[in-house]
């Protein structure tokens, strides 16, 4: 006798899922039932249980980043439920599909204040595109076909509730009655193309500019070959949102990479300069670094309609999805023949690299640079490599060292800036790529966080994974160092220690107590050959690396409210005044260096301008 829990499982599989993440208990207890017999009759999804629900729902999310598909979490009544959170809201607010199905208390304790008895409706309602409690075995396909659908057309979070009673009830096969209503599991087309009246005025647009920069998110995912044409025959500029990294490959001359405090020089200047502002896919939040009003004319292309003309004043928001949007403005764009703006940009963005590079090699008192462990990482990398990172200090190296080449995959938490998901992240991605190499970069406070429970739950499925290699960089510095340069250059206030420091752990002993390989690295002349170490082997390696906590996250800009705030925390009494005043003077000198000889055109060839 098919069950509801049956039935839904079996729907799930026709959405297309094939993995899930989740965690059992009581309150999802006969559904879980019935995923085991599925897996047992070999009729069932791929069920992968971490260590925690939140990181069930990260993964989910990680899953969807990386792979295009809905990702799929579950967990039981309340207690799990709500640990599924973080994880959705990540979803939100990064715009990805995910679908949580979470158990229930029977329909008779609902409202009777029983033992894990809570509103999920009401919990789920803000982070949710939809959410809704399958109360009847006829309202089942409706309730999961509708949750699918919605979050793959809404781009978000949806969330089915299944109370224990539910679950076990025989399913039946929806009546033409009413009340009832009887769906489909297809999905609803996302290729959507605006009209070509909206196509010509784009066109018009983009084609009147001199100084064209387009700014790429994570939309823009697939529609890499047509952001590049539109470019060349644009004569543009190309700028990457730190979650749209992976769309443009690094070796784009005119590709400047990120913008803002974890960005580049040359994108910065480009915001300053542009005439023309072309939005793809992105919903970058911060317009502090988006040109002055009034000087570009700004087009915005995307498929969340509400979150377009927000940042800028766009003068037009078209509502399509990227790639067939470009597909159709394509035929329309004039090709420049004047290419000074994207030549431009191409040398800057030589001077940048030479500054990065510059910057990597310091050499630093207190621990081994960590802009080094990154640089050379990068260097490394083989070909369609995943990285992952967290949101602390590890974000900045991230946006400043790594270039992801044409295949490569890399992602983080973006708007929500979790440190918690480098490693979810790390771990999602081996399961929807097993043959592809995984490097996860991370800072200790994210490790302590939700990394090395992690690692448990990859010894647990290690031996699932075809190319079982994966490279763990743990940024070891003994301080929550993003939040502590937040504190000196946001408020001017001291670090105060004890909300920041971060208990020392022995990480690469933690690693080889579970059978991993480890290298702890001390001095920066052994990053090259712990990398090398990590590269050769065809397993899980954890690299340890004592990191000088004073290195400034220096953005391509150093404002007076950024200087002025820093220099206030440091005369309050920062615990490490004196670090972090001459760690910070070298690499300012270090970046002056750098633009003087790419003023005086010294070692840089013709090609060099003036930064």
């Amino acid at each position: 006798m098919a069950t509801v829990s049956d039935f839904v499982i079996q729907r799930v599989t026709e959405w297309g899922v094939t993995r899930v993440f989740g965690f059992p208990g009581d309150g999802a207890g006969a559904f879980d039932g019935a995923l085991g017999k599925a897996e047992k009759e070999g009729t069932g999804l791929e069920y992968i249980r971490p260590t925690h629900e939140e990181i069930c729902g990260l993964m989910a999310t990680a899953h969807a980043k990386f792979t295009g598909e809905t990702g799929v979490c579950i967990a039981t009544s309340s207690p799990g439920a709500f640990h599924l959170l973080n994880g959705l809201y990540d979803a939100q607010m990064d715009n990805q599909p995910v679908v949580a199905i979470v158990g229930q208390q029977g329909l008779n304790a609902l409202g009777t204040f029983t033992m894990q008895e809570s509103n999920l409706e009401r919990v789920f309602a803000d982070v949710a595109v939809y959410v809704q409690t399958i109360v009847s075995p006829e309202q089942a396909q409706a309730v999961v076909d509708t949750a699918f659908r919605t979050a793959r057309l809404r781009l978000g979070p949806a969330v089915i509730v299944i109370p224990h009673d539910v679950q076990a009830m025989k399913m039946v096969e929806p009546s033409p009655a009413n009340w009832v209503s009887r769906s489909s599991a297809v999905g609803a087309s996302t290729a959507i193309t605006p009209p070509e009246s909206e196509i010509v005025k784009m066109a018009g647009i983009i084609n009147a500019g001199q100084k064209v920069t387009f700014l790429v998110g994570h939309g823009a995912t697939g529609a890499t070959a047509e952001v590049l044409e539109a470019a060349r025959l644009a004569g543009a500029g190309i700028i990457t949102a730190l979650r749209g990294k992976q769309v443009v490959p690094s070796d784009v001359p005119h590709h400047t990479q990120q913008l803002g405090l974890l960005g580049s020089l040359p994108s910065l200047k480009q915001m300053k300069h542009c005439d023309t502002l072309v939005l793809l896919g992105t919903n970058y939040p911060y317009g502090q670094f988006l040109p002055e009003s009034g000087q570009a004319r700004a087009v915005q292309v995307d498929l969340k309609p509400e979150q377009m003309g927000l940042r800028y004043p766009t003068e037009l928001n078209v509502w399509g999805d990227v790639k067939a949007t470009l597909e159709a403005l394509i035929p329309h764009l004039d090709a420049k023949t004047d290419l000074s703006w994207q030549n431009g940009i191409a040398d800057e963005m030589v001077s940048w690299e030479k500054e990065m590079a510059a910057q990597a090699a310091l050499e630093y008192s207190d621990g081994v640079n960590p802009r080094r462990v990154i640089h050379e990482l990068n260097k490394r990398l083989p070909p369609r490599a995943i990285v992952t990172a967290d949101a602390g200090t590890t974000a900045d190296w991230y946006g400043h060292h790594i270039r992801l080449r044409d295949g490569m995959l890399g992602d983080m938490s973006g708007r929500l800036a979790t440190m918690l998901a480098a490693m979810p992240y790390a771990v999602a991605a081996k399961f929807a790529y097993p043959d592809r190499t995984v490097v996860c970069t991370i800072g200790d406070g994210a490790f302590q966080m939700l990394g090395m429970n992690e690692l448990i739950t990859v010894k647990k499925y290690l031996s699932r994974w075809s190319n079982p290699q994966l490279v763990i960089v743990v940024m070891h510095n003994d301080d929550l160092g993003q939040v502590s340069w937040e504190m000196r250059t946001e408020d001017g206030n001291p670090v105060w220690r004890t909300a920041q420091d971060v208990e020392s752990v022995d990480y690469a002993g933690w690693a080889e107590l579970l059978g991993f390989e480890a290298v702890r690295v001390r001095a920066d002349d052994e990053v090259e050959a712990a990398l090398d170490r990590a590269f050769a082997h065809r397993g899980v390696t954890l690299i340890d690396a004592y990191c000088s906590k004073n290195v400034p996250p220096l953005p391509a800009h150093i404002t007076a409210e950024f200087a002025k705030n820093t220099a206030l925390a440091l005369l309050k009494g920062d615990p490490y005044l004196l670090e972090v005043a001459k760690d910070s003077a070298e690499a300012l000198l270090s970046e002056g260096i750098e633009r003087v000889k790419g003023t005086l055109h010294l070692g840089q060839g013709d090609g060099a301008t003036e930064r």
